[in-house]
């Protein structure tokens, strides 16, 4: 019984761990590179009070979208630190 004890201590202990590192994933480029919609065009016969409606919506689709994709990058990048100070 000593001589099967012995040998069975000595592979257990023989065993060791391989550290494995995950990285943290890339950005998926559909999310990051998906366009912002077309801005609308005037046509030619539009008044100043559709060039000014126009300029405003305009305005507001840009900045919407900005600010998503600023927010997006913004909260992927806090994830990334935060992931990799976890380590």
């Amino acid at each position: 019984m000593k001589f099967l004890l012995i040998p069975l201590i000595l592979l257990v202990s023989a065993c060791t761990t391989v550290p494995v590192t995950a990285k943290f994933p890339q950005a998926p480029g559909a999310l990051v590179q998906e366009p912002c919609p077309n801005l609308q065009k005037l046509t030619d016969e539009a008044k100043l009070s559709d060039v000014a409606k126009t300029i405003t919506v305009n305005y507001s689709e840009y900045y919407m979208c900005a600010v998503k994709l600023e927010a997006w990058q913004r909260w992927y990048s806090e994830q990334k630190t935060i992931y990799e100070s976890v380590k």
